[in-house]
């Protein structure tokens, strides 16, 4: 529900009176009686994509969407009113198409009637430029339109003001007489993981620092409790063996009572430095409901005090609530117009194709994974290249249709056959609209390639890369850049027994990728100079699709994972 900022309290406003009061009588003012503990709620929703449909999430069931989401959030409000809602940034960008279609305005209208307050800024929103992220900006905070406005923040950006319109490092909320400042970070590396200039000439500074300078002035306009919305995660564990971005920050700021994390996909709770510290799953599969019962001060100047907080992780099941119908009656016009363009089936799969990856992580980000498999088989076939390569943050959906059917989405009811794939399906997998590209390069080239897909490990990153052609081995305990050990080519049945690899720069292979790894994103080599750009990446993996159907893909072990010491290797889930 969105309130007014303001930073006078009613509780104030009725001590005052009580003081006037007292003047007048003849007798002594007795002091102002300490005002009531007043009992608020937080609700934090992570890295949401415009996930505007139900999420499958293999094989377990449904979770999120638009209206469900809106649902679970009436009935928090309901249970008690002094509500804020906030997220932390790649609310939009990277999205299925319902939203990605309509420039995005889909998913920011519908975060308006989900009730959201303030939003950081992620990587992904900047995705389109800072042009586009402008008009969402504008649309997320303007009057009139159905839903409350919310607003976007952000500390650590430096020259903003030059370039975007509306976006400030904090926001304060009266939140049932408390005022809640909520500062905004973007994660340090969010420049790496988007097109060069798609920052225009902003720059990401140190969240740390900017946090804490926030806060101060926040506190100086009277805040009462203190939140920061951080586009940064965890890599990996829980509880004390945690370890990321995430970690690092809440173990650098000061006097926050709430960090909330963002990115990483992961379900997270713990208290660090005298705060909670909180990650959801990404796109609604879970969110956080924060309790915190605060004592106002008994005078104007004295501050207020958090006496409690707790978290609970809501399971966001779709099936368990009826959407919300007037986000149902804003979706249903726009669906209906894309209906008949990607809901053609365009071939089948006998094993479900998945996101996750073979050792369980539902991005797809620390083993091989089948929907890399297919992707980059896809690529390699389309073009004859020696290899192609793909980072796995560009693959964000499962490519055969749910099962259950979801209802409403671009696939029909499974037949108890083989698993479908339509047109929709492929752009859910690929929504960035990326291009085929494909270049030479030596052995030592690739194995550079190659080190920075697994640089990050043992924590999941979108670099990871998923291959074609080749199969490689790394140490994960061994440092980075310095990981590969050895690689041999894919034979051709697939499986790992072809000759080695040279991996020094005596010899020259044909790769091919997407454009954006080939600009030197997500921390790759730059071969944009050299490579030559072919087709939409989305129309070579459906015409793929079409041309090997029914496809029958397999874990063939094309990523190898061994240890030198005491760093442990993903495990496969059987």
């Amino acid at each position: 529900m969105r309130r007014p900022e303001k930073s006078a309290r009613l509780w104030v406003l009725l001590a005052s009176v009580g003081l006037l009061a007292g003047l007048l009588a003849p007798t002594a003012a007795a002091a102002p009686a300490t005002p009531d503990p007043v009992d608020i709620r937080i609700l934090t929703y992570s890295d949401w994509h415009a996930q505007l449909d139900p999420l499958f999430v293999f094989p377990t069931g449904n979770f999120g969407g638009a209206g469900e989401l809106s649902t679970y959030f009436q009935g928090e409000e309901a249970d008690n009113p002094n509500t804020l809602i906030i997220t932390g940034g790649d609310d939009f960008g990277a999205a299925p198409p319902l939203s990605n279609f309509f420039n995005e305005e889909p998913a920011v209208r519908s975060q308006r009637m989900m009730g959201t307050d303030v939003s950081a800024l992620g990587n992904h929103n900047f995705d389109r430029g800072i042009d586009h992220l402008q008009s969402m900006i504008n649309i997320a905070k303007k009057g009139g339109e159905p839903g409350d406005p919310y607003y976007y923040v952000a500390a650590n950006l430096e020259n903003v003001d030059d370039n975007l319109d509306g976006v400030k490092p904090f926001r304060i909320f009266d939140v049932g007489g408390v005022d809640v400042a909520v500062i905004g970070v973007t994660n340090p590396d969010a420049p790496t993981l988007v097109f060069p200039g798609r920052f225009g000439t902003i720059n990401v500074t140190d969240p740390v620092a900017a946090a804490n300078t926030a806060r101060a002035k926040a506190a100086k306009k009277g805040a009462d409790v203190f939140v920061l919305v951080a586009h940064m995660g965890i890599d990996g564990f829980n509880g004390p063996n945690a370890f990321g971005p995430l970690v690092d920050l809440a173990n650098g700021v000061n006097g926050f009572d709430l960090v909330v994390g963002d990115h990483t996909n992961f379900e997270y709770v713990d208290e660090i430095n005298g705060a909670l510290v909180v990650e959801n799953q990404s796109r609604g599969i879970s969110y956080a409901r924060v309790d915190m019962t605060v004592q106002p001060g008994a005078k104007k100047k004295d501050p207020s005090t958090v006496t409690s907080a707790s978290v609970s992780i809501v399971s966001a099941v779709s099936g368990d609530v009826v959407p919300d119908p007037e986000i149902v009656a804003f979706l249903a016009p726009l669906r209906a117009q894309l209906d008949v363009i990607l809901g053609t089936v365009i071939g089948q799969s006998t094993p479900f194709i998945p996101r996750s990856d073979e050792c369980g992580q539902s991005s797809g980000r620390t083993c091989e994974s089948l929907v890399g498999n297919v992707v980059t088989d896809a690529l390699r076939a389309t073009y004859g290249t020696d290899f192609a390569i793909t980072n796995s943050g560009g693959l964000r959906a499962d490519l055969t249709c749910p099962d259950p059917d979801l209802g409403g989405d671009f696939c029909p009811p499974p037949d108890g056959g083989d698993h479908e794939i339509t047109d929709g399906q492929v752009l859910t997998v690929l929504p960035f609209g990326n291009v085929s590209v494909t270049y030479s390069l030596d052995g030592a080239e690739l194995k550079t390639m190659l080190e920075n897909g697994v640089s990050n490990m043992p924590g999941a990153s979108g670099r990871f890369a998923q291959v074609s052609g080749l199969c490689f081995t790394y140490d994960i305990e061994a440092a980075a850049s310095s990981r590969v050990t050895g690689a041999v080519r894919q034979a051709g049945d697939g499986t790992c027994t072809g000759p080695a690899v040279d991996l020094t720069s005596g010899t020259t292979y044909t790769m091919a990728s997407n454009d954006f790894m080939a600009a030197g994103g997500d921390g790759y080599p730059v071969f944009t100079d050299r490579a030559t750009t072919r087709a939409v990446m989305d129309q070579d993996v459906a015409a793929y699709v079409t041309a090997n159907t029914v496809l029958t893909p397999t874990i063939q072990g094309r990523i190898n994972c061994t240890t030198s010491g005491a760093t442990v290797c993903p495990v496969p889930v059987p």
